[in-house]
């Protein structure tokens, strides 16, 4: 069987440095908002660029937490893509605020920057683009755009942590970048995690406040918060992994580069726009026989998986927007073409050269 992703691999090459780790913080009885959260931190501000970061339960509250902390509330609208996890609308719609949805380029899977702009109305407070798969959105339109109409940015960071654009890491951008480390993403915790990055230190501790009970110590609340922090434990583990995760992505290239190689003339491969630096958090391929192929690699042991069979404007819990099927004709497109293979540092060639050939017969 050739899993999507095999985190026991990995585990097995860091074993002794995490167990290390792990009995460190034991000993020390630290276990919220310790040193190695602060460090974690520290290293993760240093390696995107900015000027703080801030661990958080999830990549779900990275994202809720900021809109709430930017104000963003019952009658304002947010710009996003239909085409993502459900947590990025889930982000928006717990402040009250009502996600707008616009469609993507079927090459990278992100938001379609040109269809922007005819989205904006007065209720309009934000854009929060999503660096789908690895592939960083064209985060200078969003800038213009959000420059233009005085739009504040949420990236979502969630898939494409070291991802970025004429070297310029994703989650310096925009107000704030919001990163998820659930376990098979790129940079992966062993259990839940995220994390905040920004560069205003005003919003810094507002979000400091907010995910901590909406206090900053003494028990003293001024505000109605959230119970959101990134464990010791946790940033144990991301702490070990962070500095091997250039080296992890490189190698995600290199399989990546592989499955273009065998698949060119079998299937829609994913791109690379021009000064982007793509770190595949999945690979994803479209063909209209997506169902023939994923069913083909079952039969042959080869694990593959649908993100996304349907996009957003078109689910249940979404229905009041009103959208309808046709409103993002390449969203819908996607859903009924893509197809993850799989991908993660430690994949044998021979693996992918297996996998390709099953998918040319196929196709």
């Amino acid at each position: 069987m050739i899993p999507m992703v095999d985190l026991g691999k990995q585990f097995g090459e860091i074993r002794e440095e995490v167990l290390k780790m792990m009995n460190e913080i034991l000993e020390s009885s630290q276990y919220i908002l310790g040193p190695k959260v602060h460090e974690f931190e520290k290293k993760i501000s240093e390696y995107t660029g900015v000027s703080d970061a801030l661990g958080v339960a999830s990549g779900t509250d990275a994202l809720h937490l900021s809109v709430e902390a930017l104000g963003i509330g019952e009658g304002d609208e947010v710009i996003t893509t239909p085409f993502t996890f459900f947590a990025t609308a889930e982000a928006i719609i717990y402040t009250g605020a009502r996600p707008v949805f616009v469609d993507i380029e079927l090459d990278t899977f992100t938001i379609d920057c040109s269809r922007i702009e005819e989205k904006i109305t007065r209720r309009t407070k934000a854009i929060l683009p999503v660096h789908l798969f690895g592939h960083p959105c064209d985060m200078k339109a969003v800038m213009a755009i959000a420059k233009k109409h005085n739009l504040f940015v949420i990236e979502d960071c969630a898939q494409a942590i070291g991802a970025g654009v004429n070297g310029k890491k994703v989650g310096s951008f925009g107000n704030t970048g919001c990163f998820s480390f659930y376990p098979s993403k790129n940079l992966g915790a062993y259990g839940d995690g995220g994390l905040i990055t920004l560069n205003d230190r005003g919003l810094s501790g507002t979000l400091t406040s907010l995910r901590n009970h909406g206090s900053k110590g003494s028990y003293m609340h001024d505000s109605v918060g959230f119970n959101s922090r990134l464990d010791e434990l946790q940033a144990g583990v991301l702490l070990v992994k962070l500095g091997r995760l250039d080296e992890y992505n490189r190698k995600r290239r290199q399989k990546a580069s592989l499955y273009r190689e065998f698949l060119c003339d079998a299937a829609r491969c994913p791109s690379e726009k021009k000064g982007a630096y793509h770190v595949y958090n999945q690979y994803t391929i479209l063909s209209g026989n997506r169902d023939g192929i994923q069913k083909m690699l079952r039969e042959n042991g080869v694990s593959s998986v649908v993100y996304y069979p349907k996009p957003l404007h078109l689910q249940k819990a979404l229905g009041y927007l009103g959208c309808r099927e046709g409103d993002f004709p390449c969203a819908e497109q996607a859903s009924r073409e893509v197809l993850s293979l799989p991908m993660y540092p430690e994949l044998d060639a021979s693996d992918i050269e297996k996998i390709a050939e099953i998918i040319r017969k196929a196709a």
